[in-house]
């Protein structure tokens, strides 16, 4: 697919990270500082007091599963998508955008959630009213957000999505730098890390300093306790200095991961062009400790690659509105019943209908526009795939 991306003016400067130490009593999470600020204090006291009340829920008593060691921890980026009302317009064209939370590391935590498992998110928005929507968001789907930074000095990230006539998508980013760019290894909170049944990242947060150090730390963090580690490629080229680079990126730390779910067109570019629908190229991708590695097709299902079996579930047909979210919702769908139940990986029978399940979940999200507003429950999958079978 086609991505672009532009680079706006920054009228701060460049952004610096923030070098604030953490506070006394844990409060580091929601630490901001105020000298860098566009607004004044007083426009923007109301969000800041909805940030300090959204800590305050989790750690009175949250959700439940979200407070204790959450199965599942997702690290990555955090954004708005701006989606466009219509279909088949270029961004110019659109006459009006629908503000959508997204991110595919935060889609995944939130879809988890909303299947009702248990899951956190650790990553970094700005100091923004953007900001405190998408921590409000998390807090709203039960997703444990006590590992979300806010940085005064950068933006929260955004991302407008022209939708094809066929729901598929090109991205313009305006990221110079996000906030998620600028999470440091200092800031991670590795407690929660380590105590996950599975820690789940993207390869975004590889592409620029200082959050490609605190990514590594934290897959590192993780590898060293025992918990699963899942990776989702997620590739967005222009957001890459260029294509060996993104691909060197990706690879750089393949071997880390113990489940790996990737797109065709993924196959297609981390082989340099190879037939992602042979298996004996898809095979090349696999490495010596990895337990799973999922390959999404689409409306057409998924394959699926271990070292004791291998094969193909078809997917629930759907009419299409917007794509964004689809591989997060099936990743939600997977990882959900594996935090659950890591034996999966080895009874083929089951693992197949874990993926019908997620397969159902990514039909599910692209019948609505944007990526969070469209994660389905777990009622609403089993509805589904009941409705199919009768």
């Amino acid at each position: 697919m086609a991505l672009h991306t532009a680079q706006p003016p920054c009228a701060a400067g460049r952004g610096l990270p923030s070098s604030s130490p953490p506070c006394a009593g844990g409060c580091r999470r929601f630490l901001r500082t105020r000298t860098a600020l566009p607004r004044s204090v007083a426009s923007l006291a109301p969000l800041r007091a909805a940030a300090v009340r959204t800590k305050a829920s989790l750690s009175g008593g949250g959700a439940p599963g979200t407070r204790d060691s959450p199965h599942v921890v997702c690290f990555g980026e955090l954004l708005i998508d701006f989606v466009p009302t219509v279909n088949g317009v270029s961004l110019a064209e659109a006459p009006a955008f629908k503000k959508a939370p997204g991110g595919a590391p935060a889609n995944v935590a939130v879809g988890i959630a909303r299947l009702g498992g248990s899951s956190a998110f650790i990553g970094k928005v700005g100091d923004d009213e953007f900001g405190y929507m998408l921590s409000d968001i998390l807090k709203q789907n039960n997703v444990n957000n006590e590992g979300l930074i806010f940085d005064a000095h950068a933006r929260t990230a955004l991302a407008f999505v022209t939708l094809r006539s066929d729901g598929e998508r090109e991205f313009m980013f305006y990221r110079n730098p996000s906030a998620d760019m600028l999470l440091e290894e200092k800031e991670l909170d590795l407690d929660l890390i380590r105590k996950a049944k599975i820690f789940h990242y993207g390869s975004i947060s590889l592409i620029t300093e200082p959050s490609k150090t605190a990514h590594i730390a934290a897959a590192k963090a993780a590898k060293d306790a025992g918990v699963l580690v899942s990776y989702d490629p997620n590739l967005r080229l222009p957001l890459w200095p260029s294509a060996k680079d993104a691909r060197d990126g990706i690879l750089s730390i393949w071997e880390t991961a113990d489940v790996i779910k990737v797109s065709e067109e993924e196959v297609s570019f981390l082989t340099n062009g190879q037939d992602p629908y042979d298996d004996a190229v898809v095979k090349k991708l696999i490495h010596s400790n990895l337990k799973l590695l999922l390959v999404t097709e689409g409306p057409d299902g998924c394959r699926y690659y271990s070292k004791e079996f291998s094969g193909r579930v078809s997917g629930l047909k759907v009419t299409a509105v917007d794509t964004t979210g689809a591989g997060d919702a099936f990743l939600a769908g997977v990882l959900s019943q594996l935090a659950t139940d890591f034996s999966l990986l080895e009874d083929e029978g089951r693992l197949r209908e874990a993926l019908k399940f997620a397969n159902a979940c990514g039909a599910l999200t692209v019948t609505e526009r944007g990526a969070i507003p469209a994660l389905p429950t777990r009622q609403q999958v089993l509805d589904a795939l009941t409705s199919v079978a009768a």
